[in-house]
């Protein structure tokens, strides 16, 4: 996909609710646990957590990019699957590309369904701060993720993560943008539902 992604007209499915929403935004901004409850509150949804799918290969904590190489065409797969039988997919995921949103985009394209991408943000400073402060740490993807930031830069890595988000969304402008305040979960929640109507 080019960077005109953002203009083309994505076709709505001829099955009512078919479509992928992609649940874009920082590290640690909320994504997961926003898809879990919409996903929880809309019967029949696939929370397609990219994250938790790479957990399930073998060996993803020795070799985390390799795992995420293997991951990518299984979560296309699951999404081309969910949405071909007429359901709606969510997932939660960090992309600032726009040859990554693309995919996800041209899966749905080839589905017949409809696809969006919502974008949860904060300010730069809080989502840096919201990355530090998440999770259990008792959860291994959380710990690994955080020893890879910090090998990379730590906030300086998350800043730059930040920054082409925003810079990305320039070129995609059917994406909506909702604030979303640490701890205020219902209400993002609620903006989630505002921009998908």
């Amino acid at each position: 996909m080019s960077a005109n992604l953002g203009k083309f007209n994505w076709p709505v499915s001829d099955q009512p609710g078919a479509e992928l929403i992609l649940l874009n935004g920082p590290p640690g901004i909320g994504k997961s646990t926003l898809a879990r409850l919409f996903a929880d509150r809309h019967p029949g949804t696939l929370n397609l957590d990219v994250d938790q799918v790479r957990c399930l290969i073998g060996g993803w904590q020795e070799d985390f990019q390799a795992a995420g190489d293997l991951v990518r065409p299984i979560a296309l797969n699951m999404a081309a699957t969910h949405l071909a039988g007429g359901h709606r997919v969510i997932m939660p995921q960090f992309l600032d590309a726009d040859e990554e949103v693309g995919l996800f985009a041209g899966i749905a394209l080839k589905a017949g369904a409809g696809f969006r991408e919502v974008v949860l943000m904060d300010t730069g400073e809080s989502s840096v701060e919201r990355f530090y402060a998440r999770g259990d740490n008792h959860d291994p993807w959380h710990g690994k993720v955080t020893a890879i930031v910090e090998q990379n830069g730590g906030s300086t890595l998350l800043k730059s993560m930040y920054d082409s988000l925003t810079s990305g969304l320039h070129a995609r402008p059917s994406a909506s943008v909702i604030h979303s305040r640490r701890g205020e979960i219902e209400e993002t929640y609620t903006s989630l539902l505002n921009a998908l109507a």
